[in-house]
């Protein structure tokens, strides 16, 4: 096995043992982003020589723990990419986006901050859609990341430059960021593991917001115990962020036990539609019968407003990122384009410096915030999100863990959805309901079709990162999906 093929605890024991060397672990994913990324372009930003220094200092303190007979973090020395979202301070930050293309933060996000402590090396910050708006990582500013099964197929989004580069072997692990399906749906679409933890589990403070009340920052990984470990790490109370819930962390990695005896399982009538592809439900029916066959009960449920939460989540989302995005005016930071006078500077600024889906997205939430409009739609559609939580609250009351599709098709071609967005907004329809929720979910690899990942999506309730997780391993364990690697 090639070092950059490794997962984060394969790797953490041969550093443990002394069998290999930060040093060396970093060099060999430095060689093989220089050999894949010209063609599948996960990266905005790469920061090689920094790691390779960091990996330098993380030997010299592998070697002095070893020495004092001390424990090894199980993230010391480990090369891990971050989503282009996410603030490092000193490292330049762009979202995707020609208005942030030179801003350098002048602090690290708290998960950074983390992370550090936890002696991981960054390798780089990988590309996205442009402000974490889009399923395909088309929307950037710069160019599209390709899906490592296929090089003319999209990655997802908005996170496919993380999960492109933890399928190519261009980094043992990453964060990504899910406000409607972001880290799930290019999980499942490039054949890694993606979680999307309860909202509040993880700080948001340091991420540059797209839609706040629905923003989580999370692990994708080459397997279940991978994102144990990175959420045990990024989990957790923080007094920058409000948000943030103070509820104790378990140590996940406790949870992952191969057996699903006795557990419940609920398969929502409305999440098996018209228009999702065939391999894709047949590789989720077969999912579910082996869980079923390892001993858990299957129970269908329903999840009535579920048809709701798509135009709910695209009315929510943009007028949140109308306000949110309201401070780019290239007063303070970011691009600035003046004119003859303030409101022209404004107009130039944002005109130039937001793209297309952006501006479509600013639009469609400042009409639905408007004066006249509030009440029909925004504050609507925050009245479906209460209905579409009590659906799931309610499911939870009668199964432990629901299970589903991630998305519903594989990958498909780069280009062949961009002039329609909906059809691209049609990606996430099952993913969605999870953060209107509020609840965790995950998305593991669970077969193939038409030589393409297809993910199998757990959901669990808030604060159920453990039980869904544990589900996630005992699959996994069971089956040999998450092993296969793209052939680059």
């Amino acid at each position: 096995m090639k070092l950059y093929e490794l997962t984060i605890h394969e790797a953490h024991e041969l550093l443990k043992k002394g069998e290999v060397t930060s040093s060396e672990l970093v060099s060999a994913v430095v060689e093989r982003v220089e050999g894949v990324e010209p063609r599948v372009k996960s990266y905005i930003t790469l920061t090689c020589e920094q790691a390779l220094e960091r990996a330098r200092q993380a030997d010299e303190l592998i070697a002095r723990l070893r020495k004092s007979g001390e424990e090894i973090p199980p993230l010391l020395g480990i090369p891990i990419a971050i989503k282009d979202i996410i603030c490092t301070e000193g490292i330049r930050t762009t979202c995707a986006s020609r208005i942030l293309e030179n801003f350098i933060p002048p602090y690290d996000a708290t998960v950074i901050i983390r992370l550090k402590k936890a002696g991981m090396v960054m390798i780089g910050k990988t590309n996205l859609d442009e402000f974490a708006m889009g399923s395909s990582t088309e929307n950037s500013a710069f160019f599209p990341t390709r899906n490592p099964w296929d090089l003319e197929r999209v990655p997802g989004g908005s996170s496919g430059g993380s999960a492109a580069a933890v399928a190519a072997g261009e980094c043992i692990g990453s964060l990504g960021t899910d406000t409607g399906g972001s880290v799930r749906q290019p999980a499942a679409l490039c054949g890694v593991v993606g979680l999307k933890p309860t909202y509040g589990r993880v700080s948001r403070y340091g991420l540059v917001a797209f839609a706040s009340s629905l923003d989580q920052i999370g692990p994708i990984t080459k397997d279940v115990t991978d994102a144990a470990l990175l959420l045990n790490i990024i989990a957790g109370y923080d007094p920058h962020d409000s948000t943030s819930v103070n509820v104790p962390v378990p140590d996940y990695t406790k949870a992952l036990v191969p057996d699903v005896k006795g557990i419940k399982l609920g398969v929502p009538k409305e999440y098996f539609i018209e228009g999702m592809e065939e391999g894709v439900e047949k590789a989720v029916r077969e999912a579910i019968a082996k869980l079923e066959e390892m001993g858990a009960e299957v129970i269908e449920i329903s999840l009535p407003h579920t048809e709701y939460a798509l135009p709910a989540y695209y009315l929510i989302a943009p007028a949140e990122a109308s306000a949110n995005l309201a401070r780019y005016d290239g007063v303070k930071y970011g691009l600035f384009l003046p004119g003859p006078d303030l409101w022209e500077s404004y107009r130039l600024t944002r005109g130039n410096g937001f793209g297309p889906e952006v501006k479509r997205r600013i639009m469609l939430g400042t009409y639905a915030l408007s004066a006249g409009y509030y009440d029909a739609y925004y504050l609507k559609a925050q009245k479906v999100r209460t209905l579409i939580k009590q659906d799931f609250d309610r499911a939870f009351e009668q199964v432990d863990v629901i299970v589903a599709p991630t998305s519903p098709t594989v990958a498909f071609r780069l280009g062949e959805k961009v002039d329609d967005p909906l059809k691209m907004y049609l990606s996430d329809v099952f993913t969605i309901p999870v953060n209107l929720a509020g609840i965790c979910g995950i998305s593991i690899p669970c077969g193939f079709s038409g030589g393409l990942p297809v993910g199998l999506q757990i959901m669990g309730p808030a604060f159920g990162e453990e039980i869904v997780l544990r589900v996630a391993y005992a699959y996994e364990q069971a089956t040999e999906w998450h092993k296969k690697r793209p052939e680059l």
